[in-house]
């Protein structure tokens, strides 16, 4: 785990991953020299946010190639259906949406 603030909006980040959790709770972990590292918050625990408007607000600034919101689910082990053998992982890109720039700067 890396904290937030060790992160350095100079040294470019290949993948912002935010993952969905629960409904409205999300994880974030960045790709690093090509591993996946969870992200954690100033405690220590892993950095969590209710919406991704938010990661993408805290992102603003660094040099981020690429940000996308993962979800894989567990629902068919739950309603009886046999294990999968392939992952059901799905990555979906998320926009830059400029969230820290005032109006006069758009």
């Amino acid at each position: 785990m890396i904290k937030f603030r060790d992160l350095s909006k100079r040294q470019p980040i290949e993948k912002v991953i935010v993952h969905s959790i629960d409904l409205a709770l999300y994880q974030v972990s960045i790709l690093k020299d090509g591993e996946e590292v969870l992200l954690a918050d100033k405690k220590n625990r892993p950095l969590k946010a209710h919406s991704t408007l938010a990661i993408e607000a805290l992102f603003e600034g660094y040099q981020v190639d690429e940000m996308v919101l993962r979800h894989e689910s567990a629902y068919d082990e739950m309603v009886n259906q046999p294990v999968k053998m392939a992952s059901n992982r799905m990555e979906v890109p998320l926009g830059r949406n400029k969230l820290g720039q005032s109006a006069n700067d758009a």
